[in-house]
């Protein structure tokens, strides 16, 4: 009995929590992961999940045989990138997490065409702005902005990701110039909840130097869309990627404010485990995203 397709489902729900979860992750059915599931369980003769109607959750035999049903998973993985290293071509499959704004707006496009260079590699894509654990959570690399804690991961910097400060014009003709950074403490500055940007918004000085000032808001969001929404409805001033706003800025639904005083840019960082085995579809994953992601911060700076 093949059970390597049973244990991926069955590690898959214990992770997510929900056949329909897992089914989306293993572009599978629902239906099809609890049958697997099931077999598994028929297979073995004792139950591993607690079903109910909206969630399931590990037996106490199930939580230590996912214990065990992981390290076979790894070795099966181990074994296929033993064959991709022999055949020398990527190959497989490379799970990704990455920030949802930086994973819609910049990394989207780039694996859409590292994918079409290397038809032989799939690319399961998580976006998220919670961080991730690299190594439990399965992931063969994960992107991440600003500064890095010592998370004993190996790190790539692919260079700045800037910032543009945005608002609508009717916002602005109803609202007292903006002429200096200081003026945003009269105005609403609408919040990103993850982000160190949430209370404080720093500026190159012409003068040179930082300057950073305080800014709140009514308005708090843990994703950044829902903010490019309110500041074209003219709720606010908006301080986000540049890369977001491009297309509200040529329909002119936003203009740039503050010109001369550059925001402070984020770095967008490649991190993966340090004692990941570098397979050809990560080597040549890095390198894609080393290559394109160098180029375009080079053409923002031009």
């Amino acid at each position: 009995m093949d059970l390597i397709v049973p244990l991926r489902s069955f590690a898959k729900v214990a992770e997510v929590g929900s056949f329909a979860a897992a089914a989306d992750a293993l572009d599978l059915s629902p239906q099809l992961v609890g049958k697997h599931v099931q077999t598994l369980e028929q297979h073995l003769g004792v139950r591993l999940l607690n079903r109910t109607t909206r969630k399931q959750s590990l037996t106490d035999f199930g939580q230590a045989y996912l214990a065990r049903a992981r390290v076979i998973l790894e070795e099966v993985e181990s074994a296929e990138q033993l064959a991709e290293i022999a055949r020398g071509r990527p190959m497989g499959r490379l799970r990704i997490s990455a920030p949802v704004t930086f994973g819609v707006h910049a990394l989207g496009p780039a694996v859409v065409a590292y994918m079409q260079q290397y038809p032989d590699v799939q690319v399961d894509l998580n976006l998220s702005n919670s961080l991730v654990n690299v190594v439990e959570d399965g992931y063969d690399l994960v992107f991440r902005t600003g500064d890095l804690a010592d998370s004993g991961l190996v790190a790539r910097r692919l260079g700045p990701y800037p910032l543009a400060l945005c608002a609508a014009p009717g916002y602005l003709a109803a609202r007292p110039p903006i002429v200096h950074p200081q003026d945003l403490s009269r105005h609403e500055c609408l919040g990103f909840a993850h982000s160190v940007i949430r209370t404080r918004w720093s500026f190159h000085d012409p003068q040179g130097g930082v300057l950073t000032v305080p800014v709140s808001s009514r308005f708090m969001v843990n994703q950044a869309e829902p903010l490019l929404t309110a500041a074209v409805g003219g709720l606010g001033l908006i301080l986000q990627p540049f890369e977001m706003m491009s297309a509200a800025l040529a329909r002119g639904e936003l203009v740039e404010v503050l010109p001369r005083f550059v925001p402070v840019s984020t770095s967008i960082n490649l991190l993966y485990p340090r004692d990941r085995q570098v397979t050809p579809k990560l080597r040549s994953f890095l390198e894609f995203c080393v290559a394109r992601f160098t180029e375009q911060s080079m053409a923002r700076e031009r």
